[in-house]
């Protein structure tokens, strides 16, 4: 009593004297684990002997005995075997599904926002290379156009007149480049020149003071050469205003049209280039795979020819008011720079000092309060 007391009502269920119970529980238990998992092994019965097959709830004959546990003869309760192989299969099946499932995750998303990505991605990559690609050939054809004008095989568009005007302009910007030069040395050398003198009157001031009886010589001598050193500076100050505008004239206002002389002279190459271009393509046969390169090749030359005309004119109007600011610039600089250096050889310091004021040069004349022996005579 005891013992049956202990027992479970699990185990009353699975182990019955008339076997009903028990197999109403193994039903059931079959029957919920068909619903709760993908089994899909059908049941089959072993005639005589309790044969596991892969899968497979083997289930002996019924002989309305009670199961003996201890007897091998005796026929055995409802078991189920684990079947590595369909274990295996299950295994697969899931993660088939599972993958399945992530699968379309990753389409979903890739369909809702990498795309708008590779899109962003794609479209300045593909920009760059089209401006490489553009790039490139224009690069080639203008390279081949230079080549054959300079082995005298490529003929190329010339305007005379604006080509002689741009020729001036060159020539006059080496020109002045010298002047400019050699206006520099006579300023160093002017200076060099400057600062002797006053090392000279130095000197001179010095001995009148140490030699009584040749204190008025020697007094003559030290001021003619602090006048000459104080003239100097005046003549100095215009000559430095002269090689600061006309160094603005070349290195600015010139130099500004050969920057745009040589933007027409490249959009003349390119220009060039592609009628020549369009000339080759006229010259051959003319089928269903020329045509879009002539017609391609027609816009091309159109769009080119189009740029090299504003450019020429741009040039054109670019060198007549260089034209004028140069004579304006070029005619005040020479007048000032002959009336500083006749005044200063002449030893006209009044004129040499309205020169300067005529153009607002303003210098700090030392010693001007004390005339000196020249200006008194």
């Amino acid at each position: 009593m005891a013992d049956e007391a202990c027992r479970s009502p699990a185990a009353e269920l699975s182990v019955s004297s008339n076997g009903d119970s028990g197999g109403d529980v193994f039903q059931r238990d079959v029957s919920h684990g068909l619903s709760s998992g993908p089994i899909t092994s059908h049941i089959h019965s072993a005639p005589d002997h309790g044969i596991m097959t892969e899968g497979v709830v083997a289930v002996g004959p019924y002989t309305g005995q009670k199961s003996q546990p201890s007897s091998s003869s005796s026929p055995s309760s409802p078991t189920v075997a684990p079947s590595p192989v369909a274990a295996s299969r299950l295994s697969r099946s899931g993660s088939a599904s599972q993958v399945e499932r992530e699968t379309g995750s990753v389409k979903e998303q890739s369909n809702s926002g990498a795309v708008v990505l590779a899109d962003d991605m794609k479209n300045p990559a593909m920009e760059k290379l089209e401006l490489v690609r553009k790039w490139s050939i224009n690069t080639y054809k203008c390279t081949k156009q230079i080549l054959s004008e300079k082995l005298g095989r490529g003929s190329r568009t010339v305007d005379l007149e604006l080509e002689a005007r741009i020729d001036v302009v060159r020539d006059n910007k080496r020109k002045y480049e010298q002047v400019v030069k050699l206006a520099q040395t006579l300023a160093n050398q002017l200076a060099q020149m400057m600062q002797t003198q006053r090392q000279l009157g130095d000197a001179f001031a010095d001995l009148s003071l140490k030699t009584p009886e040749l204190h008025e010589e020697f007094g003559y001598n030290a001021d003619t050469q602090k006048l000459l050193s104080k003239n100097g500076e005046t003549l100095l100050g215009a000559i430095n205003f002269f090689i600061a505008s006309v160094n603005t004239l070349v290195d600015k206002t010139i130099e500004d049209t050969m920057i745009n002389i040589k933007q027409y002279e490249a959009a003349r190459i390119e220009y060039d280039a592609y009628r020549t271009d369009l000339e080759e393509l006229n010259l051959g046969p003319r089928d269903t795979t020329t045509l879009p390169k002539i017609e391609q090749s027609q816009i091309q030359f159109q769009i080119h020819r189009e740029k090299y005309e504003k450019m020429r004119n741009d040039v054109s109007i670019k060198l007549k008011f260089l034209e004028e600011n140069k004579v304006k610039v070029l005619h005040n600089q020479l007048i000032l720079f002959h009336n500083a250096i006749a005044a200063y050889f002449a030893g006209n310091q009044q004129h040499l000092e309205q020169t300067l004021r005529q153009f607002h040069i303003k210098l700090k004349m030392p010693g001007a309060d004390t005339p000196s022996w020249l200006e008194e005579h």
